[in-house]
């Protein structure tokens, strides 16, 4: 009989310390509660092919930038090598232009000088007109020669420099597939869950995995209007966690946004004045000790 009276004062004692926590919570002893969030991102193949390797487990702890596997990429680089190629035989048929007209110019460079010495047989009757315009008339041949050789071998050039630019741009645009074929977490975090598995077939913008920063968490709360005035976005204010049956775990947070517009309370959120229609949403950045879990409640306090 002793025992048993033991037993039901035991039970009577956390009874007890149950109503007592349902009463505070009920006093709402904090300005607004909510739910912890995580920033999370889906990565999405950005390329086709064959999954060839993925390096990631559900719950492993991954670092920006590094590489986690990546998908075939062999017929891309088949066809950077043709283009590579293509790209040498449009080098190759450019032009040094002063090369190839550097005999036209010293053929006018002669002619010249055979103008100037008809010029002074003429004054000097040692020869006639007739073989200074035949001078004359071979230098502005040659002079039309080099001017259409050169206009030549310029369009030429050009030609082969626009086709060496697309064919650069073409290259450029297989080595950025073939880099975004490999596959990155775009932030540090922890993988949430694998879509994906090594072996299958990878269509651009099919989900990989997703990935979460778990140690930069978010507290998103509603305010009133009335509490609106009293907060700020940099302002420092207290974070409650629970901490199970012992009671809660107390981090300082920072407001980091707060929404422009009212919405109506939401079921599952609580505010200091419960009758509210009208809330206003805020995050409230916290850095997680390992101990707050994404989608727990908890409560946020403005004052001390």
């Amino acid at each position: 009989m002793k025992s048993k009276g033991i037993k039901f004062f035991s039970v009577g004692l956390m009874v007890l310390a149950l109503l007592f926590t349902a009463c505070r919570d009920k006093n709402g002893d904090y300005d607004a509660s909510g739910v912890f969030e995580a920033t999370e991102v889906v990565v999405s193949a950005q390329g086709t092919g064959e999954i060839v390797e993925l390096n990631i487990q559900e719950g492993q702890t991954v670092e920006a930038g590094a590489l986690l596997g990546y998908i075939d990429t062999v017929q891309l680089a088949l066809k950077r090598e043709q283009l590579l190629a293509n790209k040498i035989s449009a080098e190759s048929r450019q032009y040094d232009v002063s090369k190839q007209i550097a005999s036209l110019q010293q053929q006018i460079a002669t002619q010249k000088s055979e103008r100037v010495r008809y010029r002074k047989l003429v004054r000097s009757n040692a020869a006639n007109q007739k073989q200074l315009d035949d001078v004359e008339a071979l230098l502005a041949r040659l002079e039309k020669e080099l001017a259409a050789q050169t206009e030549s071998l310029e369009k030429n050039n050009q030609g082969a420099l626009g086709e060496l630019l697309g064919l650069s741009a073409q290259i450029d645009q297989l080595n950025d597939q073939i880099v975004k074929n490999g596959i990155v977490s775009p932030i540090d975090g922890t993988i949430l869950s694998k879509y994906a598995e090594m072996g299958e077939l990878a269509t651009q913008g099919r989900p990989l995995f997703k990935v979460a920063d778990i140690v930069h968490l978010f507290l998103r709360a509603y305010v009133t209007a009335d509490q609106l005035t009293e907060i700020k976005i940099g302002q420092t204010v207290r974070v409650f966690a629970d901490e199970g049956t012992s009671g809660r775990r107390e981090y300082a947070g920072v407001v980091s946004w707060i929404s422009d517009k009212a919405e109506f309370t939401p079921k599952t959120i609580q505010t200091r004045n419960e009758r509210a229609n009208l809330v206003y949403a805020v995050k409230i950045a916290v850095e997680n000790d390992g101990y707050i879990k994404r989608g727990m409640y908890g409560e946020m306090k403005i004052g001390q």
